[in-house]
């Protein structure tokens, strides 16, 4: 492979840089990883996933938010580390597993479009609604259904951890311009220490809900797994959803599947936008 070799793929319209740290010659930097992130100076995108040595997983990998920020987990960015892994030759196996700040993850090629991966699943590991694990300041053991008035406005907060932290609000009726409002003092707010992601979504039946997604680090995204996979945790545990659930978000839809043990299964397709070399100009 040649050396500063990218590939540019999307889950959902949700977009990632994968890089493979052995095949670089720079230190990917807060700076370089904002500039790479940016539209107008480098590629554009809504992430950086570096595939890194592994511990006791078959790959490693950590995941930067556009702001140059690490995140622990990402559904869509697993997805796309996966197929990359499968594509490019790292594996020829069609399940695997990936060790992530948020933990280990198996990731499992279903579909195959012209010897590459198209559909693939993998398991987000297990939810976890304790307020120190996710983390919140808060004197209850869980911080769940508590209302929060913004703009005076009650919201009622849904927090639980997938290897990350997420905020999931239930909303009568979906606004993109109430999120994008709302979504960054949310996400900032001093009741999470680490910040969060956040969820507005509406039940739509359920097996069917529909979602808009503020990623931490990211602002207002088209689609998100470990997002998806925070819905379904909350609405199963409010008994409002079957364990078996599609969650629709502007960029397409993901599949979720919640066990009695509360681990967490998301499907979903992925797609290659492009490959290339970065060039000796850009960090210069």
């Amino acid at each position: 492979m040649e050396m500063n070799f990218f590939v540019k793929s999307h889950g959902l319209g949700n977009e990632y840089i994968v890089l493979d740290q052995a095949a670089i010659d720079f230190e990917l930097t807060t700076e370089r990883i904002v500039q790479l992130c940016n539209i107008h100076v480098g590629i554009g995108s809504d992430g950086i996933l570096l595939k890194v040595p592994a511990g006791k997983a078959d790959f490693g990998l950590r995941i930067f938010n556009p702001d140059g920020s690490e995140a622990e987990k990402s559904g869509n960015g697993l997805r796309i580390f996966a197929k990359y892994l499968y594509d490019f030759g790292f594996t020829t196996q069609l399940e695997y597993t990936i060790q992530t700040l948020g933990g280990m993850v198996t990731a499992h090629v279903l579909e195959r479009i012209e010897e590459k991966a198209f559909m693939i699943k993998v398991d987000m590991g297990k939810a976890n609604f304790r307020a120190s694990e996710i983390p919140v300041t808060f004197s209850h053991e869980e911080c769940f259904d508590i209302p929060v008035t913004i703009d005076g406005t009650e919201y009622h907060f849904h927090c639980v951890s997938v290897g990350n932290p997420h905020c999931v609000i239930l909303r009568d009726q979906l606004d993109e311009a109430e999120i994008k409002r709302v979504g960054t003092f949310i996400e900032n707010h001093p009741m999470f220490p680490n910040r969060i992601n956040v969820q507005f979504v509406k039940v739509a039946s359920p097996d069917t809900v529909d979602a808009l997604i503020w990623e931490r680090g990211a602002g207002f995204t088209q689609a998100s797994g470990s997002s998806s996979s925070a819905i379904a945790a909350v609405l199963v545990k409010k008994g409002l959803t079957n364990r078996a659930l599609t969650v629709r978000m502007p960029g397409g839809n993901l599949k979720l599947e919640v066990d009695a043990d509360w681990n967490l299964f998301l499907t979903g397709e992925v797609r290659e936008i492009a490959t290339g070399v970065l060039s000796r100009e850009l960090f210069r």
